[in-house]
Formats: C-alpha cells, structure tokens, sequence
C-alpha cells in the first residue's frame, strides 16, 4: 500500500514538473509565429529604409524570358535596361511610362494617371507594398515556415499570397517569395484573364546614390513613337 502511494506521489511530481514545461513550450512555439500581416509589416520596415535599389531581373510569360537590370528609386522612378531583348529599355518616370523597342524601331509612351496600381516590378519597393497592403488580403501560401523557393532548391523563402480586394486592381493574385534578408526574391502576379507573369530579382544591392539622371532616357530620332497605348491620358 505504501509502495502504492509512493508511486502514485512520485507520478503526480513528474506531471507537475513535465506538463508545464509541455505547456510553457507550446505557448513559447505559438508566441514565435508572427502572422502574415505581421511579416508584412517586416517586410515593409526593410524597404521603408530602401531609398534606391538595382537587380538583376528576369521576368518571364509563358515561354518567354526576357532579362536586365532593373533600377528603382523612391517614390516613382523605375528603369529596366533589357540584355534579353538586347537594348530593348523601359522607364517610369513621375509623368509616364516609356517603353523602346529597338527591334522595330519603336517607343511606346504612356501619360500616367495620378491614381492608379503599380507594376509587377514595381510592387519590389516600399511604394509598392504600400498599395498591396491597401488593396489586397494577405495569408500565407502554405505555411509561416521558411520553405525552398523551387524544388530542391538551397535557397530558402517565406511565401505570401495576395488576394485583390477589388477588380479595379491590375492583379487578381500575387504570390511574393522574400528571402531570409526580408528582400523580395521572386513576384508571381496573375492578371484578370489569369495570365501569369514572374519576376525574380537577384543580386539586390541597396542604397547605392542612384542619381535621378539614371531614369531619363533620350529616345532615338528616328524610332516612331506611339502614345497612350494602354489607354486615354484623360
């Protein structure tokens, strides 16, 4: 009968000692998850301190690939000098969009509207997840966890899925890999008629002093150039 007690008392010290050790372990497990809005919010702090970036991008629809390096500077300036096509360059200024196409000896400008979304490029900067926390629901993809960006990959990314609050947006769905420096990695946007677009950057250098003169572009004299082509400037 002593034995009996004995055993019984030595029983309910060990769940005394191991049950809260159990529950102050979960809590501290459950206390480490930061929700998706929460890492949103890191992910902007990091390019809140962003004054000006360049990369190398490749973006890529379908079967195609095409290949630079992309300039950005808060708010608004963007540039992407293109190897693939060769020479082929687009820039965003503060008034338009300029888009020269040495293939056919064209440029294609576009008089921006005050209000408006933001590229697929354009979304990497802190002007961009301002407009995507704004105009989207955000969650997970899978999980809070770090997770290979492709199969079998080394490198390793948190995954966002954005959602469009609404169909004025450019996009009805983004998928957003940052990496483990909360720099974004790789842009997956697909628009309203579900045409998928990605865009990875790598090599991101930050704060480099880019000077505003990076993002003007004298178009060649001979290139014919077409105006408003996404739509009236009005």
């Amino acid at each position: 009968m002593n034995k009996l007690i004995y055993v019984k008392k030595i029983y309910i010290i060990i769940c005394l000692i191991i049950f809260p050790a159990l529950f102050s372990s979960a809590q501290e497990t459950q206390e480490r998850i930061v929700t998706a809005n929460e890492f949103l919010n890191i992910v902007s702090a990091q390019y809140g301190a962003i004054n000006d970036y360049e990369a190398d991008v490749v973006i890529t629809k379908g079967k195609e690939k095409m290949t630079g390096i992309i300039y950005y500077k808060t708010p608004s300036l963007l540039r992407i000098n293109f190897s693939n096509p060769n020479e082929q360059v687009l820039v965003v200024d503060r008034e338009k969009l300029v888009i020269y196409i040495p293939k056919y000896r064209v440029i294609m400008q576009q008089k921006l509207k005050k209000k408006g979304g933001v590229s697929g490029a354009g979304m990497a900067s802190k002007e961009g997840l301002k407009l995507l926390k704004k105009n989207y629901s955000v969650a997970y993809l899978e999980s809070p966890d770090y997770v290979p960006l492709d199969e079998g990959s080394s490198e390793m990314v948190k995954k966002l899925k954005f959602i469009w609050r609404s169909a004025d947006e450019g996009f009805r769905q983004l998928i957003m890999s940052v990496g483990e420096d909360n720099l974004i990695r790789r842009m997956v946007c697909v628009t309203a008629d579900y045409n998928e677009m990605q865009f990875d950057f790598t090599n991101i250098r930050t704060n480099e002093g880019i000077p505003d003169t990076r993002f003007e572009y004298d178009s060649p004299a001979s290139a014919n150039v077409f105006e408003n082509f996404l739509f009236s400037a009005e």
